[in-house]
């Protein structure tokens, strides 16, 4: 199946949160989630979006889909710790703010803005210039 027919079905009815949209860039489609890259260049942070419709609590998912979710988090996880050799990967889904069901995936190191707290709320977001984005892009989506 193509990229865009697949990107076409999984969207059939789901429409991302304005506010992800905002905040962080598309990187890849994987099985069941939207991969997007957080412009926040403070830390490499990825946010997995299942694209189903309606759902903001992990518990509503199918069992399948539940079970393809914690994959493509291994997945991400795995890939995410390969290309920036972090000590920390830190994995939440909050959904405090964005209801919409969402899965943080952030490569965090000793010494970070914010160690060893959370990256929520802390301090100003810096976005990336968009050659490093791009690049950044790459050698995730081929660590992957």
């Amino acid at each position: 199946m193509g990229g865009n027919l697949l990107a076409a079905v999984m969207q059939k009815g789901f429409e991302l949160d304005r506010r992800l949209d905002a905040d962080s860039e598309p990187l890849l489609w994987l099985g069941l989630c939207e991969m997007r890259l957080m412009n926040d260049r403070r830390w490499p942070w990825i946010v997995l979006v299942p694209q189903r419709s309606d759902i903001e609590e992990l518990h509503e998912l199918t069992p399948l889909d539940q079970a393809m979710l914690t994959f493509e988090t291994n997945l991400v996880a795995q890939g995410l710790k390969q290309v920036t050799g972090c000590t920390k990967i830190n994995v939440a889904a909050l959904g405090n703010i964005v209801r919409q069901l969402h899965i943080h995936v952030v490569a965090r190191n000793e010494g970070d803005p914010g160690w060893p707290g959370p990256v929520w709320g802390y301090g100003q977001r810096e976005p990336y210039e968009r050659t490093e984005m791009h690049q950044f892009k790459e050698r995730l989506k081929k660590a992957l």
